[in-house]
C-alpha cells in the first residue's frame, strides 16, 4: 500500500467493524483475506460476531497444501473456515491461476468442503475460466464482479460475466463497485453493473459484498449498502434478500451448522 491509500493502510478490527455497521441492518459478516500470510487467517479466525466466517489463505502451490488447508480447518477457530482466497490480480504471471500446481491445490480446497473466491481482472480472466473448468467440483465465487473498469468504461465486462455465468459452480459478488468507479462515482453507472450481475448470474448466484474497508476510499459502509440496495431495488423481496443474506448463507455457512 502506497500513499495514495492511507486511510486505510492500517490494521482494521471487529471493534471497527461494528462501529461501521451501526446503523444498518448487517448482523453477520464473512471476512476476507487481505494478505497471502497463513498468520492473518489465524487472527481472523480468532474474531468474534459479527465475523461468522473467514475466507482465508494458504499457499496453493505448496506439495503440503492438503495438510495446510486441513490444520488451518482445525485449529483454532477453524470451523469458520469457510473458503480460500489468492489475490491472482497481483501475481506477475496473468496465467497464475491456470498453472497444475494451482489447479492441484484449489482441488484440495474443494475436497475440503471450502469455497474457493477468485480475485480477478480482465488479465487474469482466461486462467480463471481454466482453474474454474479443471475443478468442477469446487465451489467458486468471483470478487468484485470481476473488477470491470467503470471509470473508463469496460466493452470486454458483459462476455467475462457471460463466461463465468454460464459455469453453475460460479456465483459472483456484486461488491467493490463504488471503488473501481473511481472518485466520482456517483456520476458513473454503478447500478447498472450492479444490476448487471444479478441479470447475468441471477439472485441465486449473487451476492453482496461491502468491500470493507476499502470501501471506504469511496463511502462509507452504509452508503454502499444503501447504493446496492437502491441498485436492485426492481428484484422481488425474496430476490434481494438472496443476494443481500441468502445467497451468501447458502455458499458460505450451509455446512458450518456452528454458525447457524
Amino acid at each position: 500500500m502506497d500513499d495514495s491509500v492511507a486511510p486505510i493502510r492500517r490494521r482494521f478490527d471487529v471493534d471497527d467493524l461494528r462501529a461501521a455497521t451501526t446503523g444498518t441492518s448487517v448482523t453477520r459478516t464473512i471476512a476476507v483475506q487481505a494478505v497471502h500470510d497463513a498468520g492473518e487467517t489465524a487472527w481472523l479466525l480468532a474474531q468474534p460476531a459479527p465475523v461468522a466466517g473467514v475466507v482465508g489463505w494458504v499457499d496453493l502451490t505448496a506439495p503440503d497444501v492438503a495438510e495446510r488447508v486441513a490444520s488451518a480447518s482445525t485449529g483454532p477457530g477453524g470451523e469458520r473456515l469457510v473458503g480460500i482466497r489468492h489475490q491472482a490480480q497481483d501475481e506477475p504471471d496473468p496465467g497464475w491461476l491456470a498453472r497444475p500446481e494451482v489447479v492441484r491445490g484449489v482441488r484440495a480446497v474443494a475436497r475440503a468442503g471450502l469455497v474457493f473466491d477468485l480475485l480477478v481482472r480482465a488479465r487474469e480472466h482466461d486462467a480463471a475460466l481454466t482453474l474454474v473448468d479443471a475443478v468442477p467440483e469446487a465451489s467458486f465465487v468471483l470478487d468484485h464482479a470481476g473488477k470491470p473498469s467503470i471509470d473508463t468504461g469496460d466493452p470486454s465486462w458483459p462476455d467475462r460475466m457471460r463466461d463465468l455465468a454460464v459455469r453453475p459452480n460460479v456465483a459472483c459478488k456484486v461488491s467493490g463497485l463504488l471503488t473501481e468507479a473511481g472518485a466520482d462515482w456517483r456520476e458513473r453507472p454503478v447500478a447498472r453493473y450492479a444490476r448487471a450481475v444479478v441479470e447475468h448470474f441471477g439472485p441465486e448466484r449473487s451476492l453482496f459484498g461491502s468491500d470493507w474497508p476499502v470501501s471506504t476510499l469511496a463511502a462509507d459502509y452504509a452508503e454502499v449498502l444503501h447504493t446496492t440496495s437502491d441498485a436492485l431495488a426492481d428484484l422481488s423481496p425474496t430476490e434481494r434478500d438472496a443476494v443481500l443474506r441468502g445467497t451468501a448463507e447458502r455458499i458460505y455457512l450451509a455446512g458450518a451448522s456452528t454458525q447457524t
